[in-house]
Formats: C-alpha cells, structure tokens, sequence
C-alpha cells in the first residue's frame, strides 16, 4: 500500500483542528482538496476514519489508532521544512524545546521570552506535552532539549536531574490555611485531589500517609498539576502541588503550605546522545539549568 504523505498531513491537521474547515486553513488548501484527501486515505486503507454527527466530523477509534502512529512522522517532515525556511530566510537560528505542561503556563514562556529578547531573528519551537512523549520527541530529533518526569533512558539521552518541593495546597478559608506546615496527622482524612496512581507524586504521598498511620481520602484523580489546584480553588480537598503550578497562578482561592515530609517531583533535562546541541541549544541549555536550580531542592 503507498499512503501519499498530503493525504496523512491533511487526515493529521483534520484531528489537530477538529475540523475541515480548521485543517484547510492549516495547511493552506481548499476544504474540498482536504475531503478528497480525506476520501482517497480511507478508499486506500478501506478504513472508516471519520463518522459524521451534526455535521462535524467525529474520529473513529480506528482514527485515533493510526493518529498515534503518524503523529510523530508529521510533526517530524514539519519541522524539516520549517528548517528549510530558516535556511533559506538566513535565520539566526532556532529554539527546539519541549516541557511539560507544568511548565508551560508561566516558566517556560518566561524563560524563552527572556532568551529570545536579544535575539530579534531566533525562530522559536515550542511544545508542552506529556513526559513519555517527551522523550520520543528528543530522542527523534524533533526538539533539541526537552524537560520530563523521571526515569529516563540513561543510554539514550544526557540527562540532569532536578528534585522540586511539592506544596500543599488548601481553599483559602480553610481551617488548615492557619498552620505553617501540614503533615499527614493534620490531613487525616481530608479529602484530596491526586493525580493518577501511577504518577510518583502519588505514590510519594500515599507512602507518606501510611509511615504516619494517617488515613488517605483520595477524592478527584485528574492528570495534570494545573487541574488538580483547580479543584482545591472549588474547595474540593487538599493537593500536593508543584511550585511552578502554585508560583504563576495569579488568580487566588488557594494557599500552599510546606508538607512534611516532603514529597518532591523529580525533572530531567534531556538532550540526545546521539546528536551534538546546536550554539543556540547549548545557550538556552546554560540558562535553563540555572533557572531550574532556583526552584530545586
């Protein structure tokens, strides 16, 4: 079977946008070109990869599977032309960095905006994402250096790690927004917002609760740091919080308290062994690093 790689950009830009009209834009063609693209996918592959409902087109499971598979190849010959204009533009060079999202509502913005500021024609790639995908990504060649969760394949990539002292979050209001620390004694059975069992946050804390004897009230699972202190801002329990989550959220309802013992999210920087960094790599690299130290333990 020979698949034609416009025919895998547009069904990738149609599940990106989540819809024709936002993949044609994306790619530049006709919202007819991106059905036919879309018709000739599935005539060759004698898949259904969209059904329609209320007019919108609705991904199949089979769509998602094969999303997976041509999510990285995409993003992969993007980045090849996006290269190529730099070339051909004489850029001053480009920025490939991927964190994840943690870091991506204030840190790492800040970071490259203060990077980018004496570098007027520095071409910038950034994406937040989760830890493995990270590490596919690097590992690719797709970013340069990317940020993520502990373990990471030490004969694939250099790597520094970087412990980071979770908070304890409480609605403001609460009785417990009183004390300077909080321990499991002071939580037991407080209701608490985690994040899923397999993440070491998780594990750190529930191993915290049962060395004190304390019970554990686990009451919202949720995937992302973000969402979790969201929840504790609806007065839904107490979560352990990364201090870059606590540190650029601005809008209050909350307050974070040092938890003992202390519970730590463990990052990596990671860049490929099998590739040298970039000047404007090595740059930025310098600068992260003594970023980071700052809210390391």
């Amino acid at each position: 079977m020979s698949l034609r790689f416009r025919q895998l950009q547009a069904f990738h830009a149609v599940i990106e946008t989540g819809t024709v009209t936002g993949a044609a834009a994306h790619l530049g063609i006709s919202q007819p070109g991106i059905s036919n693209l879309l018709s000739q996918l599935e005539r060759q592959t004698q898949l259904t990869l969209f059904e329609r409902a209320r007019g919108r087109l609705v991904p199949t499971p089979e769509a998602g599977v094969l999303f997976q598979e041509i999510d990285t190849v995409v993003r992969g010959l993007d980045h090849v032309a996006q290269a190529v204009t730099d070339l051909q533009n004489q850029k001053a060079g480009q920025l490939q960095v991927t964190a994840p999202h943690a870091l991506s509502i204030g840190f790492m913005p800040r970071e490259i905006a203060r990077f980018a500021r004496d570098r007027p024609n520095l071409s910038i790639s950034y994406q937040a994402q989760y830890s493995a995908r990270i590490q596919e990504w690097v590992q690719a060649g797709l970013f340069e250096i990317g940020i993520c969760e502990v373990p990471v394949q030490r004969d694939v990539f250099e790597a520094e790690v970087f412990r980071f002292e979770c908070l304890c979050t409480v609605p403001d209001g609460s009785d417990l927004a009183a004390r300077e620390e909080l321990t499991p004694k002071d939580l037991d059975g407080y209701p608490f917002v985690v994040m899923g069992p397999e993440h070491m946050t998780y594990r750190r804390t529930r191993d915290a609760f049962d060395r004190a004897g304390a019970v554990w009230n686990p009451r919202v699972h949720t995937h992302l740091h973000q969402n979790t202190l969201s929840f504790v801002k609806q007065g839904f329990g107490a979560a352990l919080v990364d201090p870059f989550t606590t540190a650029f959220d601005f809008e209050g309802g909350f307050v974070a308290r040092k938890f003992a013992p202390q519970v730590t999210l463990d990052l990596a920087i990671i860049t490929s062994r099998q590739r040298p960094l970039s000047v404007v790599g090595q740059e930025f690299l310098t600068q992260l690093k003594e970023s980071l130290a700052d809210y390391a333990v």
